[in-house]
């Protein structure tokens, strides 16, 4: 016997049962974005590795680490590690960002090469939505408080929290660099290996460090509050006084960074313990600077992106009763002499007349009880039967699967309006 072939580690399959959920997560995604006026786009999944080393940052861990390069008639692609820089990518080679505003979302497979763990994969999906062309705190703001609606339509923002910082232009920051290594330079003996490279890549990030003795040294390191210019106090102010106008709760963390090289000013995440270590739900901040860097016209970007996996994974653990529609709402069992093609003419009528239901007719043979029996397993409400005396007389038998109703037989004629009447 040939040896079976699996999956790559850290590359899931998602089965029947669990793509209700999905699919119910993505809707509701999807949803919201339209009611704030989104428009989607969808670009490839492989991308010339110049454009992360450009756009994420060649010192961040997703270049560093992360990526799955390959090289192909002597040029060097990735498998995208991330959904902003192809976005901006496409942005300006189509034009979809000059001289105009555009509010944009995506959806699909990232690929980051780590160790998998729950609710992080090395293929794994995000959602993600970017604003070009808008410089004021307002559309910081937006982005805030979509996310915020859609918790509450997913029935988890009672379990997440939201945190936010400032990080200034690049002017700030490096002023900003240069005194933290200063202060870190002090306390080597401390640091573990990770954090004396990033020492000398991207000393920032070590703020968001994992390692509580690490933490307790930086909570005397330089405030990045203190570095801030005039406009980015003011652009602060604005988005916070509007979150606070609007009722939104957060938490103003001076060591959240994010992970991206091309951040400024505004950076935020919405986080949750109801998952254990694996926290960030979502994340993003302002990038104004990277469209230029990619190549474009000077133009403004705010965005953010969101883990699908650990936000099933969160809606699983924090409202396991959500309502998910049913794979099935009608079975078609039929048997006997000329009931095929009644069945089949049958289905294909309601298909046309209520493409809201879903219909599904039995195909593998077997008497009335076997092809009940799938009926009943397909989760369907309601069996629709057609034998020889039904297709003669141009009649069916309506049978409630769970029971809640009594099973009559109607005529075809009336079999639309008997089904609108229950499934309404």
């Amino acid at each position: 016997m040939a040896k079976t072939i699996q999956a790559i580690r850290g590359m899931n399959d998602c089965s029947p049962t669990e793509t209700p959920l999905w699919q119910w997560v993505e809707g509701q995604i999807k949803d919201t974005l339209a009611s704030y006026g989104y428009s989607e786009m969808r670009s490839p999944i492989i991308e010339s590795t110049a454009l992360f080393e450009r756009g994420v940052g060649e010192a961040t861990d997703i270049v560093e680490k992360e990526m799955f390069t390959f090289v192909r008639d002597e040029e060097s692609l990735t498998l995208r590690p991330e959904g902003t820089a192809g976005c901006v990518r496409a942005a300006i080679e189509h034009g979809w960002i000059y001289n105009q505003e555009q509010r944009l979302w995506y959806i699909g497979p990232m690929f980051r090469y780590e160790r998998p763990q729950k609710g992080r994969y090395r293929q794994f999906h995000q959602a993600g939505v970017e604003i070009f062309g808008i410089s004021n705190a307002e559309a910081d703001a937006e982005l805030i408080l979509l996310t915020a609606r859609l918790w509450k339509k997913l029935g988890i923002d009672q379990h997440v929290s939201l945190q936010l910082n400032s990080i200034g232009g690049l002017e700030v920051r490096t002023k900003y660099r240069e005194a933290l290594v200063a202060f870190l330079q002090n306390h080597l003996d401390i640091l573990d290996e990770d954090c004396k490279r990033r020492l000398h890549t991207n000393p920032m990030r070590i703020l968001d460090t994992k390692n509580q003795a690490i933490q307790e040294v930086l909570n005397n390191a330089p405030k990045l509050h203190d570095f801030l210019d005039e406009e980015s106090k003011s652009h602060f102010e604005t988005l916070c006084s509007i979150l606070d106008a609007m009722g939104i709760h957060y938490e103003v963390n001076q060591k959240l960074v994010r992970g991206l090289d091309y951040y400024n000013k505004t950076v935020f995440e919405w986080v949750t313990t109801a998952l254990g270590a694996q926290g960030t739900v979502c994340g993003g901040g302002r990038y104004d600077g990277l469209v230029a860097q990619l190549g474009g016209h000077s133009t403004e970007g705010v965005g953010f992106a969101m883990g699908l996996e650990r936000l099933v994974l969160l809606v699983q653990e924090v409202n396991p009763n959500v309502q998910l529609a049913r794979p099935v709402d009608v079975y078609v069992v039929y048997q006997g002499t000329g009931t095929t093609a009644a069945a089949f003419n049958l289905a294909e009528r309601l298909r046309s007349a209520l493409p809201q239901l879903r219909v599904m007719q039995h195909a593998s043979g077997g008497n009335f009880k076997k092809q009940f029996k799938r009926a009943d397993k397909s989760g369907a409400k309601i069996a629709l039967v057609l034998g020889e005396s039904e297709v003669e007389n141009n009649s069916v038998v309506v049978k409630d699967l769970f029971g809640e109703v009594d099973q009559i037989t109607i005529s075809q004629t009336d079999v639309i309006a008997e089904l609108t009447k229950r499934f309404a």
